[in-house]
């Protein structure tokens, strides 16, 4: 299944290419920081969508191939955290 994922950094989406592996984190946005969970690990990079112009700097766009079971845990993060990646 594949699952389109908005990374709160831009930048480290330019740097993935379709065949990465990557495990993707998501972080609450609270005061005091909040805890970090992983919410998916060692998921494909599908593709990586062209950029578009975000003034917002509401992240980029990345379409992961997972899991039924891990797409659902990444849409629920992508909710209520903002979520990261590090590369494999």
């Amino acid at each position: 299944m594949t699952a389109p994922v908005r990374i709160a950094d831009a930048a480290t989406v330019r740097l993935l290419r379709p065949g990465d592996r990557v495990d993707v984190i998501a972080a609450g946005e609270t005061a005091t920081g909040g805890a970090a969970r992983v919410v998916a690990r060692g998921a494909r990079v599908a593709k990586v969508p062209e950029a578009l112009d975000d003034p917002a700097g509401s992240g980029a766009l990345v379409v992961l191939s997972v899991p039924r079971s891990t797409a659902a845990r990444l849409a629920g993060a992508s909710a209520t955290a903002r979520l990261a990646v590090t590369l494999w």
